[in-house]
């Protein structure tokens, strides 16, 4: 395994579709910060702490709520280091010096999008434990499952396929 040693290391700018991607991020990991601080001294001292397909299955502190921002940050922190380094990431043994440049940049735009909907993830789980906890909604968003299935899926099929177009 070459994990990159052998690999050119290419200085490609982000593309709009990236920075669009990380105001995204950036922008729901604020407000959930922002949700948490404003709501703090309001929510009761029991939350939702986790939650099955359609029931909250288990109660906890309202302190275990750091742990959201605590897992989205790793997480945000991790993968954007591992977006500065596609030359690292794995590739078909097809990859060369000519087409170095696209996988590359197929890559580094799929960990993009999966890094920031991992963040926004995070502060949709933030936002429906408050909104539970603080009694703004009677039950859980029946939707949220799917669309994150969905919304972590897509990215993924959608970089593949485009990898196998790459000659």
């Amino acid at each position: 395994m070459d994990m990159g040693g052998n690999r050119p290391k290419l200085s490609i700018a982000k593309t709009t579709r990236e920075k669009l991607w990380d105001l995204v991020g950036a922008g729901s990991y604020a407000g959930m910060i922002g949700l948490l601080v404003m709501t703090w001294t309001s929510l009761p001292d029991k939350v939702p702490a986790h939650y099955n397909l359609t029931e909250i299955t288990r109660w906890g502190s309202k302190y275990e709520l750091l742990i959201l921002p605590a897992i989205g940050f790793v997480l945000g922190l991790s993968m954007h280091l591992l977006e500065k380094f596609p030359e690292v990431h794995n590739y078909p043994d097809r990859l060369n010096e000519s087409n170095a440049r696209a996988f590359y940049l197929n890559s580094r735009q799929m960990l993009n999008v999966m890094k920031n909907t991992c963040v926004l993830v995070f502060a949709l789980l933030a936002f429906e434990t408050v909104a539970i906890a603080m009694g703004w909604v009677k039950g859980m968003f029946e939707w949220f499952l799917p669309v994150v299935l969905i919304g972590m899926m897509v990215p993924i099929v959608e970089a593949l396929l485009k990898r196998r177009k790459i000659t």
